[in-house]
């Protein structure tokens, strides 16, 4: 019995060890299994693109995944395990595991990608390679902008490109890459998909995949003649491997008149009107009539509505890809009744019908309707106790008789002249292409090109009618009506046989480009007008159905007009690009132009070239042992490059027959004929003469990123007009020289904190010194207004008297140096005796201002918080003036600027702001006074933004989702007294304040979607 118990005792513990064991087992398999689990997520873009390719990978066990073509991994890791994800051209992020099972990722691009390819016309090259000046810029840069130009948005963001933007809706911006090189033009050469074009305003920002700028020569020269103002790149968007997407990008808006100017109410404006009549000696103005307190201003002015919209298509397999976009943008103007529209489309496809041999094409067009722009100089100078209209009739009124005869009611042309231009543009710009490769490392490209444009519009002038408060009754305006009719169309066709040859050989890597180019250029355009009395023939009224000049039956009072020409040229050209261990390079480029606009001079053909090297410090061995400096080159390039810029002679060569006199024989009266001008037999082009030298460094893990480049530009051959001898034909010459030099400094810093904050800092800054080496001789001058170009100055530097103050009273007069150019009196202004003779005459003229800025700058702050971004970029200049003109008018007695409360009217009164007396002409000679700073600082745009968990979006069958809301041009500070201190002009005329249309301040919402 014992031993029977002992037994079953014994059994039962053996039971009980295998149940403990199998408990344990059991224990251990289940935390094991709680330690590992399945962790899923999405990895995308910066632009919530997902990724395909994407390596994950745990680092303790070197075990890992790809994303898939969704950009969707899946990894079995423990809790504390390290993730790493990394991609080509992008920043690696290590991630620790903790409860999470899900793991969303957005990958964003290494702050420099020396691997990067980089559009450098005619091909493309990685950045580490090229020894020059370029600058890229991506579609994320531009696509939320509240711009209908792309350029407009990247103002103060690129070291050497100023960029002066306008808000009138759909007027382009003016570009100037480092300084303005000839008296003849400064606009750079843009090239959309391989077509040369002289503007970009008929593509769509969100079709934009980059946008390369090239500004030294090493990489300009291979443009030849069209190569001197530098060239603007940009490349459009086309389907990707693997992809099948559909995006969606809308945003709407409003914007509104922010900065005024300050003009004087009713009540100033009577106070110094009154004051002015008695200095003058006039009787006193009857206001009976003239109560009213109008801001002009507040009348002309709205808050004008925007919305940009945007749809695109991509389709790749792995024979073709196929890329179409769409958009529709609208825009009220900040003046009543300005509106534009435009409708672009963009198309791209690709087939790969073996795997040497491609085809596709591209086609970009656009319609668009611009507005029928107005300006706001009556609004300036109207007087203010003028009513806007007269109550009885609801006419517009006239304004009282001081101002009648120069100075309408600044509300007739929002009225009844507003939307009375009806334009349409049309134009269609895209190319056809094939691609052999012909052998391993030798591909042959031949591109055809065809851009062509149609700019028609019918104006139609009616006859207005408005009350006389004088009189008590209506006048019209004008006696006829008329219409008038204009057709402009552009016509460029151009193609490319392009040969390139990549290899690499022991160290040795090596691109070498060959080819032959040909470009030609035809323009036409012809006007037309008719008018009538009102009852005469068909009446014609706001019917715009009406408004052809065939409606007009009457053809005496018919007139016409139009111009035409044509150019061909054909380009050779080759360049290599060669590195050694991608340590030193070297590159060589040379194009040869044959042109037919000098053909009669002999000048058919000219030479262009460039030479760039580079050394890339950081490949060296004593550089390997220190961890601050991660990349270091030094590079420099000199270079000859050419200017197509003929100073508006179409055929240069062949000057235009004009009226030069006449003669009388007999009883009759003969009109003489004869040249324009006299041609050079040497005409030629303008040439550019270009170096510079910098380095990019990269430090602190990449962290932080300096350029700094000094640059030197020399125009000569200037093609400018001589003056004849006593009154002769003039001459037409190449002669003269410019210089543009100075430093570009761009600096950035990006960086993260753990795993949700980024942050980056971005900055640049460019100095300008420009000078007119030589023109003609020194006595020789370009005089537009207040501007002149003359030798050993600026170019279009504004030139005038020195104003030392206000003469306070006889006793101030006596004791300064006589006026000679006029009767002075205590109020007036007093000028400077520049040339200390004792007296002011025309030769104390001098420079009173510049209107390049000493320098440029521009600074970008960005920060991220999980799917929140923000941006805030700011721009600025310094060092620059601004002619005030728009108040400087010899006839017409306007409003006054609030600045003239504080003109000189007594001894002691005013040192500055002169009497109030219109007759006194010296007040109103080029002087400092109308001089103000043109320095200026900008918060440019601010954006806040929220990209939507990838995660949540595939529920609902979503790629991406971000939302955004956007200011543009929020807040400015200036000296200036007109409505923005940004002004531009022509190559030798600008900064010149003529009532510049005001810069808007404009706020959007909009949302990006992909599915």
């Amino acid at each position: 019995m014992k031993d029977q118990l002992t037994h079953s005792f014994c059994k039962d513990i053996s039971l009980l060890k295998k149940g403990l064991l199998l408990g344990f087992f059991l224990l251990a398999v289940t935390t094991l299994s709680a330690q590992i689990r399945e962790i899923k997520g999405i990895v995308t873009s910066e632009t919530s693109e997902p990724l395909p390719g994407v390596a994950v990978q745990i680092d303790a066990s070197g075990t890992g995944t790809v994303t898939n073509i969704d950009g969707q991994y899946s990894i079995s890791a423990r809790k504390g395990d390290k993730i790493t994800f990394s991609f080509i051209g992008m920043t690696s992020q290590t991630i620790v595991v903790d409860n999470r099972t899900t793991i969303n990722v957005v990958m964003k691009e290494e702050a420099f990608a020396l691997e990067e390819a980089v559009v450098i016309g005619y091909g493309s090259a990685k950045k580490r390679d090229l020894t020059g000046s370029i600058e890229t810029v991506k579609a994320a840069d531009i696509a939320t902008k509240p711009a209908s130009n792309p350029l407009a948005s990247i103002q103060g963001k690129i070291a050497g490109v100023q960029i002066v933007n306008t808000g009138r809706a759909g007027q382009d911006p003016e570009i100037r890459i480092r300084g303005t090189n000839s008296i003849n033009g400064y606009t750079p050469l843009y090239v959309v998909d391989g077509l040369f074009t002289d503007n970009i305003n008929y593509l769509n920002p969100a079709d934009i995949e980059s946008m390369e700028i090239l500004k030294d020569p090493s990489s300009l020269a291979i443009f030849g003649v069209r190569g001197a103002n530098g060239v603007i790149i940009i490349t459009t968007k086309r389907a990707k491997e693997g992809q099948t997407t559909v995006s969606i990008n809308a945003s709407v808006g409003f914007k509104h008149i922010g900065d005024r100017v300050e003009l004087t109410n009713a009540s100033q404006f009577k106070e110094l009107y009154n004051e002015q009549r008695n200095n003058q000696g006039l009787d006193p103005f009857d206001y009976t009539n003239w109560a009213a307190d109008t801001d002009w201003q507040n009348e002309i002015f709205q808050t004008g509505f925007l919305t940009n919209n945007n749809i695109s298509i991509t389709r790749s397999t792995d024979k073709s890809k196929f890329y179409m976009g769409l958009g529709y943008t609208m825009e009220e103007g900040s003046i009543k009744s300005e509106k534009l529209n435009k409708l672009t489309i963009n198309l791209h496809s690709e087939y790969e019908m073996t795997k040497f041999l491609r085809f596709g094409f591209q086609i970009n067009g656009v319609r668009m309707l611009p507005p029928d722009a107005k300006g706001v100089s009556a609004a300036i100078k109207a007087a203010p106790i003028a009513p806007v209209a007269n109550e009885e009739t609801g006419l517009l009124q006239l304004l009282p008789d001081f101002q009648q005869a120069q100075v309408s009611n600044p509300m007739i042309d929002v009225k009844y002249r507003g939307q009375h231009n009806k334009a349409i543009n049309y134009r269609m710009a895209g190319n056809i292409y094939g691609e052999v490769d012909l052998l391993k490392n030798l591909t042959f490209r031949a591109t055809f090109a065809m851009d062509y444009s149609s700019d028609q519009s019918r104006l139609y002038s009616p006859i207005i009618y408005l009350y006389n408060v004088d009189k008590g009754e209506k006048e019209n305006v004008g006696e006829r009506e008329g219409i008038t009719q204009k057709k402009l169309t552009n016509m460029a066709a151009q193609s490319d046989y392009v040969l390139t040859y990549t290899g690499k050989f022991g160290g040795h890597g090596i691109t070498l480009t060959g080819g032959m180019t040909t470009n030609y250029n035809e323009y036409s355009s012809l006007d037309a007008g008719r008018s009538q009395k009102l009852g005469d023939g068909i009446s014609i009224g706001e019917n715009d159905d009406k408004w052809w000049i065939t409606t007009i039956g009457d053809q005496s009072t018919a007139t016409n007009g139009g111009s035409q020409y044509k150019r061909f040229t054909m380009s050779y050209l080759i360049r290599a690009l060669y590195n050694y261990q991608s340590r030193y390079l070297f590159n060589a480029s040379y194009r040869r132009d044959g042109s037919s606009v000098f053909k009669r001079t002999g000048n058919t053909w000219d030479n262009f070239y460039s030479f760039g090297a580079g050394w890339v410090i950081s490949e060296e061995n004593f550089m390997k042992h220190q961890s601050v400096i991660d990349y270091l080159k030094l590079k420099g390039s000199w270079g000859v490059l050419g200017s197509q810029n003929t100073g508006g002679y179409n055929y240069p060569a062949y000057p235009t027959i004009v009226n030069s006199g006449s003669a009388v024989f007999g009883d009759n009266i003969v009109e003489g004929k004869g040249l324009a001008y006299l041609a050079s037999q040497t005409l030629g082009w303008e040439r550019n003469y270009s170096w510079e030298a910098g380095l990019e460094m990269n430090l602190l893990k990449q962290r932080l990123r300096l350029s700094p480049v000094y640059y030197n530009k020399t125009t000569k051959d200037l093609l400018t007009s001589v003056p004849g001898i006593s009154g002769s034909t003039p001459g037409l010459e190449n002669i003269g020289e410019i210089q543009n030099r100075g430093w570009e400094l761009t600096a950035s810093w990006n960086d993260r904190i753990g795993e949700d904050w980024s942050y980056g800092v971005s900055a640049n800054l460019t100095t300008i010194d420009n000078k007119v080496k030589s023109l003609v001789n020194k006595d020789y001058a370009i005089v537009s207004g207040p501007s002149r170009v003359s030798q050993g100055y600026p170019i279009g530097y504004f030139y005038g008297y020195q104003v030392e103050g206000v003469y306070q009273n006889k006793a101030d007069i006596q004791s300064s140096p006589k006026n000679t150019l006029s009767t002075v009196a205590p109020g007036d202004l007093k000028f400077k005796d520049v040339d200390g003779n004792g007296e002011i005459n025309d030769k104390d003229r001098t420079m009173i201002g510049n209107p390049t800025p000493d320098f440029t700058y521009g600074l970008t702050i960005s920060a991220g918080y999980k799917g929140f971004d923000f941006s805030m970029d700011m721009m600025g200049v310094y060092g620059n003036e601004i002619y005030r003109n728009w108040e400087s008018d010899e006839f017409s007695q306007n409003n006054y600027s609030l600045r003239r409360m504080n003109r000189w009217n007594g001894e002691g009164t005013s040192n500055w702001e002169p009497i109030l007396d219109p007759s006194r002409s010296i007040n109103r000679q080029n002087s400092s006074y109308f001089i103000e700073d043109g320095s200026f600082f900008r918060i440019r745009n601010i954006e806040l933004g929220y990209t939507f968990n990838p995660g949540l979006l595939k529920k609902i069958y979503l790629k991406s989702l971000r939302l955004y809301a956007n200011v543009q041009n929020l807040k400015t500070w200036s000296k200036c007294s007109g409505y923005t201190p940004e002004i531009g002009g022509s190559a030798t005329s600008f900064g010149v304040d003529n009532g510049t249309y005001p810069m808007p301040t404009v706020y959007t919402f909009g949302l990006n979607l992909t599915f």
